[in-house]
């Protein structure tokens, strides 16, 4: 079985805020960098049909920036909601085992996982469990993905002191659709207040794009390699290099 260590959680502070392109982009990159490397969703509400079957939107997007990266899910569910209310309505048994399962299967296929959770810490996956209790079981360090504007201090210190209260680990927080540019002394600030009124350093500041889906997968890789501290969010040294694009 290979090593945990270099796995981690990709969670946020509220929903649609671009953990799947930070998950994405992080995997194509370690993946580019010669590691074995898989993506993890335990839940993925709002599943989508095609061709008869159920596929889960956030990992079909990981498929299309890197089709060499491993991926996983464990439930898949049509309503787009709080997978505890998604299960309920479909009648879906949430069992923790499984989740162990699936997370060992595609663990021992690959070197690194970044598994990828529903909206933020708090949300409910099932009548007695929430995203927190799955990052506990899986025993993995968290990363927190946030938006840049006013209001993002308060939500990333929650998810903090949430997390610490809870005895997960809280590697760092990523800043996503960060506008270049601007004037706005809330968003110009947020990075460092962040850093300030606590002990987590914000270790990438990704910049907004118009159009996620229209960026190529070496383009993709290129923001997040020139954006976001790997090294610190993976525990591990890295080659310097150019992407090439």
């Amino acid at each position: 079985m290979v090593s945990w260590k270099m796995n981690i959680f990709i969670t946020g502070t509220d929903t649609d805020i671009g953990k799947t392109f930070i998950t994405a982009g992080l995997a194509a990159l370690m993946q580019s960098l010669g590691y074995k490397t898989g993506v993890y969703k335990p839940f993925q509400s709002g599943a989508e049909e095609k061709n008869g079957f159920l596929i889960a939107p956030d990992l079909a997007f990981v498929k299309k920036i890197d089709a060499f990266v491993e991926t996983a899910c464990t439930y898949l569910m049509k309503p787009p909601t709080a997978p505890s209310l998604a299960a309920e309505i479909e009648k879906v048994h949430v069992d923790v085992n499984a989740i162990l399962r699936d997370y060992k299967i595609i663990n021992d296929k690959c070197e690194l996982v970044i598994s990828e959770g529903a909206g933020g810490l708090c949300v409910p996956v099932s009548p007695k469990l929430l995203t927190s209790d799955i990052v506990k079981l899986l025993n993995v360090p968290i990363v927190i993905v946030a938006r840049p504007d006013l209001g993002t201090i308060n939500h990333v210190l929650l998810t903090i002191n949430f997390a610490i209260s809870q005895g997960i680990d809280v590697r760092g927080v990523i800043i996503n659709r960060y506008p270049q540019g601007t004037d706005d002394i809330a968003i110009r600030t947020a990075p460092r207040l962040i850093e300030e009124y606590s002990d987590t350093k914000v270790l990438g500041i990704v910049k907004d794009v118009a159009s996620v889906q229209t960026l190529t997968p070496g383009a993709i890789i290129d923001t997040i390699l020139n954006s976001v501290d790997i090294e610190k969010i993976f525990g591990i040294k890295i080659p310097k290099l150019n992407s090439g694009v």
